[in-house]
């Protein structure tokens, strides 16, 4: 399901990303990494060229959470995919799609957490994460010291609760920033 805005999928980007001048290599260092990693270079993560210090930090955040957090790769991209649906950012929608895919998840079962999150296809520990992750970003002020307690009696660490939150708030800010520049669909710098 291609989720793309009908009113917006036309328009051109805001921006064009090019590299500034004499950084050239430096991005596409990080932009032939990307590639390597996932087969393909995200126009969302293109958009970062103009900025290659930002490109730099927002790869290497994006690898962290792919590898370094005790946090399932289902959980993290779970935790994307219902901060872009309720960022209506349709390019990472699909994007975190396919990644769920990938780690398996029934294209159906994900679409249905859009609805009810309690349906998240999670670890039954994982759920505390993920409610505290979307409150994190939608209602921040309920998050509580009880909330907290909830999430330590099922193993996680400060550590854990902190990047299942820090997640949520940095996909937030690239959700926003791909609506911002109308960054709708794979292909808009092709």
């Amino acid at each position: 399901m291609n989720t793309t805005n009908p009113n917006i999928a036309n328009e051109a980007p805001l921006l064009t990303p090019q590299a500034p001048v004499g950084e050239e290599q430096r991005v596409e260092a990080v932009l032939d990494m990307a590639k390597q990693h996932m087969g393909f270079i995200p126009d969302g993560l293109r958009l970062y060229s103009l900025s290659p210090t930002l490109l730099e930090t927002f790869f290497t955040n994006v690898g962290y959470f792919q590898g370094e957090t005790n946090l399932s790769p289902i959980l993290t991209t779970m935790i994307r995919y219902l901060v872009s649906a309720k960022s209506k950012c349709h390019f990472c929608i699909d994007l975190n799609e396919g990644f769920l895919t990938q780690l398996g998840v029934n294209l159906d079962t994900a679409r249905a957490t859009r609805i009810d999150q309690s349906k998240a296809p999670i670890a039954d520990n994982e759920h505390i994460l993920l409610d505290i992750a979307l409150r994190t970003i939608n209602d921040p002020d309920s998050v509580s010291k009880e909330d907290i307690d909830k999430a330590h009696a099922q193993g996680w660490s400060d550590h854990d609760i902190f990047d299942a939150s820090a997640q949520a708030s940095s996909n937030r800010a690239f959700n926003y920033l791909l609506r911002t520049f109308n960054i709708e669909q794979q292909g808009v710098f092709a």
